[in-house]
Order: structure tokens, then sequence, then C-alpha cells
């Protein structure tokens, strides 16, 4: 595998699926072959996005125990597949996925198969802002990775006594570590909000709705919006590794 982009918080309901989905359809027509894994054995909801073709990754014993060695297939095709990979990880299965990682130290061992580790954390406003700073210093304390951090604004900014996220402590700490923050403001609730909700709610891809019945016109134009406003956010920051190479020959 070329890259490994792993979407991972302990909180659940921040948007994870949803993230992965964008995730992967930005980096589809970078890469000759694209694997999408779906982790969470609660909600697999990145499994349903058909045109993604993502693979369930069932790590659940028959008495709906979580064994974590069930963990090694999935590690086996992030060592030997070619392409780039997408993985989904649920809330359910975050603590056990952290253990996995540090118990067998798979950042060093992509690392030292040249594969490059991406983990993007999602962080949302409002009520669950601590839980899930909680979930993104576990993240940055236990995997030795590159991050990105998405700031989901549907339920309130993320910001605390007026400060932006950028003046976090927690990003001060471990800002060399991070890649970039992509954001993801509240838009209006009776226009974009409806027509993202009923994307994700059909699974669809923003060029699947283009194709759509269900969607009007001007609904689609806004969900073309919507996908330029993210894909412009990612644009900016070095996500492949033919990116850094034609940066790096610049």
């Amino acid at each position: 595998m070329q890259e490994v982009h792993m979407v991972a918080q302990g909180k659940g309901g921040v948007g994870k699926s949803l993230i992965s989905s964008f995730i992967a359809q930005y980096l589809q027509p970078k890469t000759a072959k694209l694997h999408c894994y779906d982790t969470d054995p609660v909600n697999p909801t990145f499994s349903h996005y058909q045109a993604l073709n993502p693979k369930v990754v069932n790590i659940l014993t028959e008495d709906n125990n979580i064994n974590t060695r069930f963990f090694d297939d999935l590690l086996e095709d992030l060592l030997n597949l070619d392409g780039i990979a997408v993985v989904d990880n649920g809330a359910a299965t975050f603590v056990p996925l952290m253990a996995y990682m540090a118990e067998n130290d798979v950042a060093y061992m992509l690392a030292e198969n040249d594969v490059r580790l991406i983990v993007h954390i999602p962080v949302t406003g409002g009520q669950a802002l601590n839980e899930c700073l909680k979930g993104l210093n576990q993240s940055l304390q236990t995997i030795n990775a590159e991050f990105v951090i998405w700031l989901n604004e549907h339920n309130g900014k993320v910001e605390q006594d007026g400060k932006s996220f950028e003046q976090f402590g927690i990003y001060q700490q471990y800002q060399d570590d991070i890649l970039g923050v992509v954001k993801l403001e509240s838009f209006s609730a009776d226009t974009y909000g409806q027509d993202i909700a009923q994307m994700t709610s059909l699974n669809l891809t923003f060029e699947e709705v283009k194709m759509s019945p269900d969607f009007r016109m001007m609904a689609k134009n806004r969900l073309k919006k919507f996908k330029e406003y993210v894909f412009e956010q990612l644009d900016a920051l070095p996500l492949t590794d033919a990116e850094l190479n034609h940066d790096g020959a610049e």
C-alpha cells in the first residue's frame, strides 16, 4: 500500500463515516487502486457506500465480543496490497484499535514497509467537544503518524473560552504531527443541511448525486459547491506521495 488513511474517534455520532466517504471520493481519482474498509461492528455505515466498494472487517466473535486479532487480516492487506486505503473505524472499536496499534507497533510496521499512515480525527463542536478532545488526545499519544483534524461544526463551533481550535493547548502541543485542519462549517439547515442529509441517508457519492432523480437541480448545484468547498481544503494538504514528490521537485 502506498498510503493508509484511517478515520478514528472514540466519540460516536461525529461524522466518521461521512468523512471517510469524503476522503475516499477525493482519493479515488488519484490512485489506480482504492481499498476501503469498514471496521465498525455496530454501525457499518461506510460499507453502504456501494460506489466505493468498502470491505467489512468483522472483528466480533460469535458471542459478540471484540477480538483484536481479527485486525491482523486488515493489517496484512495494508502491508501487501497496492494503492491507497481508507479505513473507517467505529466508536465501539476505538479503544481496542488503539490498544492493538500500540501493542503491535502498527505505525512502525507500516513505516518500515514504506506505507505512509495518515489518521483523520473528527472533532465536533457543542456538548460533545470535550469527549472529542479526549479521543483526539488518545490518538495523538498512541499513534506515531501524521494527522488531519476535521472540525465538524454541525452542532456548534469548535472553540473554547473564545479560542479557536488552533489556539487550543492540544493543537499547540502536537502541531508538528498535524498536517492540517479541514473545517466543515454549519451551512443553512433548510438548504445545504437537507441536501447533505439526503445524500448521506441514501449513501450516495457526489458523482452519484449528479445522476440521481432524487435531487432537483438546485440541490445538485449546492452539493457540487459543497464538494468543491471540502476538496479545496484537501487540495491544500499533502495527502498523497505523488503530491509530495511533485512539491519536492518544484
